[in-house]
């Protein structure tokens, strides 16, 4: 795979506006419709919006720049697998269906010839979740108002017994044609009929129910199984379940996009957590053993070995998240921070500085090189720097 910067003809300073305008281009220099379905052209296409995908995404883009495609691993895309075509497709319409592109996306040839009809409009909502909910995987439930098929003429538009008649303006094909000629011969444009829309079928008499629309606004409940692991800006495609298309078209899809709320308790890294952990000076130098809570429930132990100084890390192997596209599940790391009381009374003090007279000079190094060098991508966890 090449770079994806170099996909998108991009640099990689570029900012979101720039990444989006650039694949824009592309997708409608490359999208197989305008060139004869070629392979070739799927391919380009495909590719420009997978390189969109991550670079779009502050999180994804941060996480390529660092560690290449191996940064991309474990986390969600499309339909939670494999990216082909239709995920491709699926990137597109969200982000510019609306931008007119609907005379090229929105319409496709019914099985009558011709005739065009219209999918739906997919709906997109945002689901939020609880990283405790991200542990186990959750299934919810979304309310909406989508549209659905009017019951009175049955997705026709027309009144009850009154059939659609055929379009008179491109004799019930839903295309206009046009010959214009030119130095180079002619050239025919085919766009679709402005006077039945490219539904090659007009309604003369209008169903009372919908207004010759052949939906209607209904409410309805749809559930959504959540898989354990996901990110904010992950999302759920449930293919042909939003609303209803216009005179009998077909359904459009529900994009649902995840938000993860965030954890007091935790910072999250991928399928890591991170945990900080408050101890007094007498339990660093002294050593305990004490519990810290884990997800979705419960709590594990932690022993701190006597003289444990600030900053150390403490790994709980497989208590973290689970990972997404694999087995298993990321770690705790657990960070020992030794409290300083602000503020002392006289029985304190005067302990604390008969032990500053007993003890020695700290030394010039505290911690082990190996353990300064992961503290230095938890402190980016924190910082994000």
């Amino acid at each position: 795979m090449r770079d994806y910067y170099e996909i998108l003809g991009v640099g990689r300073d570029a900012d979101t506006d720039a990444i989006k305008k650039a694949y824009r281009q592309l997708a409608l220099q490359f999208h197989p419709d305008r060139n004869n379905g070629s392979k070739e052209a799927e391919e380009k296409f495909k590719e420009a919006t997978q390189a969109y995908e991550v670079l779009r995404d502050a999180d994804k883009r941060a996480a390529y720049d660092r560690y290449g495609e191996a940064g991309m691993r474990g986390r969600a895309g499309p339909g939670y697998g494999g990216f082909d075509f239709s995920d491709a497709l699926e990137i597109f319409m969200r982000d510019f269906g609306g931008m007119g592109m609907e005379e090229l996306f929105g319409m496709r040839s019914g099985r009558g010839g011709g005739r065009m009809v219209r999918k739906g409009p997919d709906v997109r909502v945002r689901l939020p979740l609880s990283l405790a909910e991200v542990a186990t995987g959750v299934k919810k439930t979304l309310k909406l108002d989508l549209q659905a098929t009017c019951p009175g003429c049955n997705g026709t538009g027309a009144e009850r017994g009154a059939a659609p008649l055929r379009c008179a303006t491109c004799a019930g094909t839903g295309e206009v044609r046009r010959v214009q000629r030119s130095f180079i011969g002619q050239l025919v444009t085919v766009t679709p009929c402005p006077d039945c829309g490219g539904e090659g079928q007009r309604v003369h008499k209008a169903c009372p129910e919908c207004g010759s629309q052949g939906v209607q606004a209904q409410p309805r409940r749809v559930d959504v199984q959540v898989p354990a692991g996901v990110s904010t800006g992950d999302y759920i495609t449930l293919r042909g379940q939003g609303n209803a298309g216009v005179r009998g078209g077909p359904p459009g899809d529900i994009l649902v996009v995840l938000e993860i709320e965030e954890d007091a308790r935790f910072v999250r890294d991928g399928a890591d957590l991170i945990l900080e952990l408050p101890i007094t000076f007498t339990e660093a130098a002294l050593g305990t053993e004490t519990e810290v809570p884990l997800l979705p429930e419960g709590t594990a132990r932690v022993k701190v070995t006597p003289g444990t100084q600030s900053g150390r890390l403490v790994r709980l192997r497989g208590k973290g998240l689970p990972h997404l596209q694999s087995a298993g599940r990321g770690d705790l790391i657990v960070r020992v921070v030794v409290w300083v009381p602000t503020e002392l009374d006289a029985e304190q003090e005067a302990l604390l500085r008969k032990l500053a007279k007993l003890e020695g000079r700290p030394p010039e190094r505290i911690a082990a090189e190996d353990e300064r060098g992961f503290w230095s991508k938890v402190r980016e966890a924190f910082t994000g720097t």
